[in-house]
């Protein structure tokens, strides 16, 4: 894992570094949250994603 990837230690307010717990909270909801968007994108009709993956795919 990079560590662009990883969240900085501590918040601005906090002054101590996040605990272990706080941190695998806060990567599962990011987490839980890219899981919903992608349902919602599977949940979409087929001919509606194919489109969408053309205008986010740069032609060559």
């Amino acid at each position: 894992m990079s560590e662009e990837s990883v969240p900085p230690q501590g918040g601005p307010s906090s002054g101590q570094p996040k605990g272990l717990l706080q941190q695998m909270e806060e990567l599962m909801a990011a987490l839980n949250a890219d899981l919903s968007a992608l349902d919602a994108d599977l949940q979409r009709p087929p001919r509606e994603r194919a489109d969408r993956g053309r205008e986010a795919r740069p032609r060559p």
